[in-house]
């Protein structure tokens, strides 16, 4: 589909902005002019969404800066996570070269709005399933690779964005040789795991209730080959709900024996596969710390300080209970945490 390009004139107006283009495009899919735009959701991303309705009938609506977004990763991990199964946002009518895509709309029960203690046991479930199919079947060619330079950058978002921006902390020369023999331990136990098609943002604010199909999937465009607990422990140890620890051992190891059961993983013993999930949390929550801060200070979206101190307590319960992440452990607890009672977040 033709794009309309900026600055270009339209039945006699001048499109001066992003979004006269997107209401031009939206009526170009359409056939019509007559349709109602509302947001739908915000993003973390520079990515918005918009819900066109039209009648009774609605359609989402991606607006994905070029600059910033690569619409067509979207479009094509649509295409491959629908092919076997899944269920992912049709793309109806798509203009890559402005950013543009109209897909089909999933509602808007978000998995987060919905678990509470009674229903939890069954939408993680769908949700288990769901990860089970991308790691056996999902797609891997043409992914990046999560390798140890990858591993490595995410962490420096932490030390970067949330220690030295947000709390104003540089680390001295044993305290930085301690975080890199952690951030080795850490990127050591994630390649040692066997490598799947990984979503890389499985929680409960990327996964739909929908019927009768469930759950839809969302924000899977930034996908990787990686290691076979991170979408698990990102949906478990969500940054945004939090379970007792004892149900969330309890959902992992239903994952391990389904895992197994479907070919993903061989049989590791059960102590193996909860330290490799241990600590890919660990690596996943400082990462997320550092994003949550750098969306701050970089982006104007102060929201997301509200769930660092549950991100960074899971990293702190993980970090005491292995020897290897002592170094890690005396960091939090000598100069995070006084740092944080002084007021950093």
């Amino acid at each position: 589909m033709r794009g309309i390009a900026a600055g270009h004139h339209h039945q006699g107006i001048r499109v001066t902005t992003r979004h006269d283009l997107l209401r031009q495009w939206v009526a170009s899919v359409l056939g019509k002019d007559a349709f109602t735009l509302e947001p739908a959701s915000s993003d973390a991303s520079f990515r918005r969404y918009w819900r066109v309705r039209q009648g009774d009938n609605t359609l989402i609506i991606m607006d994905a800066p070029p600059a910033q977004e690569d619409c067509g990763r979207f479009v094509d991990l649509a295409r491959r996570l629908r092919a076997i199964g899944l269920h992912t946002p049709e793309v109806h009518a798509q203009d890559l070269a402005n950013g543009f895509l109209a897909l089909s709309d999933l509602g808007d029960r978000l998995y987060l709005a919905e678990l509470d203690a009674a229903r939890a046991d069954r939408l993680y479930a769908d949700a288990l399933a769901a990860l089970a199919i991308i790691q056996a079947r999902g797609p891997q060619e043409g992914l990046p690779r999560y390798d140890a330079p990858f591993l490595g950058r995410e962490l420096e978002i932490f030390r970067d964005w949330f220690l030295g921006r947000h709390l104003g902390l540089t680390l001295n020369a044993a305290e930085a040789a301690g975080w890199d023999r952690a951030g080795e331990a850490l990127i050591a136990s994630a390649l040692e795991q066997p490598q799947v098609c990984v979503h890389r943002d499985y929680h409960s604010r990327n996964l739909m209730i929908t019927e009768p199909a469930g759950p839809g999937i969302l924000d899977f465009q930034d996908a990787v080959v990686g290691p076979v607990t991170y979408d698990l422990v990102s949906l478990l140890r969500d940054c945004y709900i939090q379970w007792p620890a004892a149900r969330v051992t309890g959902w992992a190891l239903g994952y391990r024996q389904l895992a197994i059961d479907s070919g993903v993983l061989p049989a590791v013993d059960a102590a193996r596969f909860l330290r490799w999930f241990d600590l890919m949390g660990v690596q996943r929550h400082l990462k997320a710390c550092g994003i949550f801060a750098r969306l701050h200070h970089r982006d104007g979206k102060p929201n997301y300080l509200n769930d660092i101190p549950r991100t960074l307590g899971y990293v702190r319960e993980v970090a005491t209970r292995y020897p290897e992440l002592g170094d890690l452990e005396r960091l939090l607890a000598e100069r995070i945490a006084p740092a944080l009672a002084g007021g950093g977040v």
